[in-house]
């Protein structure tokens, strides 16, 4: 039912692990008629895809007192239970936000990180087989911690416990439809629907290849495909790993559920105990037959050399030793009693997380997806003045003499403005001495009697300013 393979067997090791995105180029370019319709056709092409393929026969949008109405059914247990689970991920997600900070580089000169909130975010919840009130959760209430201003959820057939969450985790708008064609409509925006900055939250193919092709135009998460767990065990129960893979299982045929086990026997006794506990209906025996796997390596090392290979969306690992070494992963989940299921609900963390390979560069989603970090950036005239010569040296050493004359023209006309009035400070104290020089070379003397005019004498006129002297008029000759 499930293959054992040993880690010397190249190729088949590479199809268990090497779970790379599949791109289905019909699916693209029928995902890319949609997405073109609604962006020209607005409400009119979104209904029409809405009742096509959600069963859609009300309005787009959901008030919000149906919402409430429908919430009240949601028996007690699980309105508590929902209620829990988001003020976890409100604890964890309030610890990611970025925080701003201003730094004095060098004297005059100052970097800040301002973290500035997104206005407004598209949440994607998907409901195909089962609905998935945590989705909301673990996509709207990173967002509402982070400030964001407005939440927009897309689900094609929320229940209950759907509005409930909505209600939890601080909605703003809610519309009934799903598909590539809710991508397009929060990417572009309608009449009805909102165009959001972002748009987050796992979907199926349509929904991964809509988002793919407006991610040029509106911000997205990450490419979230079918789901995937990876379990390292040496000596957690046989019937706790086949436990952990058929949960993973159940979600997707095309979900994969893989083991690294330490040994043949251990690997044994996993494919016995999955055997025995696997349901009979459901797609969790169609996911391990096609995706599903055990791995015998030689040793842990090996194990945990391939687990990095991976970058597996989940991954269980037995002791912080283990998990010291990853490096690889979506998620981490360390312990024989951290069962990877819990995160899908209740620890906090969160459960969008990347796939197909895409862990080797980034984690799931979190606060941090929510905000904008811009960078502030003050300079002081002396600040310039300090930096500029690495400025222009390299700008030159790049061929941008543009880049240098803009540092220079600052530079030059500080320099020329101070050296002007220094000119003009000079002047002044230069005139104001001649003039007392002059008072009292031709003032009257007390000993004598004063003139009637006093004419200054040639050599006191040297000392005198240009502009105190009076040119004579020409006279004008008499014909």
């Amino acid at each position: 039912m499930i293959r054992i393979v040993p880690s010397t067997n190249r190729r088949a090791v590479a199809a268990l692990l090497g779970a790379g995105r599949v791109r289905d180029r019909e699916t693209e370019r029928r995902a890319q008629e949609i997405v073109d319709a609604v962006r020209a056709g607005g409400d009119r092409a979104l209904r029409a895809y809405a009742r096509e393929f959600d069963a859609l026969s009300g309005p787009l949008e959901v008030p919000r007192a149906d919402w409430e109405q429908q919430a009240r059914a949601v028996s007690g247990p699980v309105r508590r239970s929902i209620r829990e689970a988001a003020r976890a991920i409100l604890r964890v997600s309030k610890r990611q936000v970025p925080a701003g900070w201003r730094l004095n580089v060098t004297p005059g000169i100052t970097v800040e990180q301002r973290v500035v909130p997104l206005s407004r975010v598209g949440c994607y919840v998907p409901a195909g087989r089962y609905p998935l009130p945590s989705s909301l959760l673990m996509n709207a209430i990173p967002a509402r911690a982070a400030g964001v201003g407005e939440i927009v959820v897309a689900c094609s057939r929320p229940d209950a416990t759907v509005f409930a969450a909505a209600l939890e985790a601080g909605v703003d708008r809610l519309f009934r439809v799903g598909g590539a064609h809710a991508v397009a409509a929060m990417a572009y925006g309608t009449a009805s629907v909102p165009r959001v900055d972002k748009i987050v939250g796992p979907g199926n193919r349509w929904v991964s290849a809509a988002k793919s092709l407006v991610s040029a135009d509106c911000g997205i998460d990450f490419y979230a495909g079918p789901t995937e767990i990876l379990v390292v065990a040496s000596k957690t129960p046989p019937a706790w790993v086949a436990a952990d893979l058929i949960a993973q299982a159940e979600h997707d045929p095309d979900a994969r559920a893989v083991c690294i086990a330490t040994g043949r026997m251990l690997a044994e006794r996993i494919a016995r105990e999955l055997r025995g506990q696997l349901p009979a209906a459901g797609p969790a025996r169609e996911s391990l037959q096609r995706n599903g796997g055990i791995i015998v390596a030689a040793s842990l090392s090996e194990a945990i050399d391939l687990a990095n290979e991976c970058a597996s969306e989940h991954l269980v690992v037995e002791s912080e030793a283990i998990a010291s070494r990853i490096t690889n992963a979506g998620a981490m989940f360390v312990g024989p009693w951290t069962a990877q299921v819990a995160g899908d609900y209740a620890i906090g963390s969160n459960h969008v997380l990347p796939t197909a390979g895409a862990a080797r560069v980034r984690g799931g989603l979190n606060a941090a997806d929510f905000v904008k970090l811009i960078s502030v950036q003050r300079i002081s005239e002396s600040g310039l003045r300090r930096i500029a010569p690495t400025i222009t040296t390299l700008a030159r050493a790049e061929g941008l003499e543009g880049h240098a004359r803009s540092i220079e023209i600052r530079v030059g006309t500080v320099k020329s403005t101070l050296r002007e009035r220094t000119i003009s400070g000079e002047g002044l104290r230069k005139g104001l001495r001649s003039t007392r020089k002059r008072s009292e070379t031709i003032g009257p003397n007390p000993q004598t009697p004063s003139p009637k005019r006093q004419t200054p004498r040639p050599q006191d006129l040297k000392t005198s300013r240009p502009q105190d002297l009076k040119t004579p008029r020409p006279q004008r000759r008499r014909r």
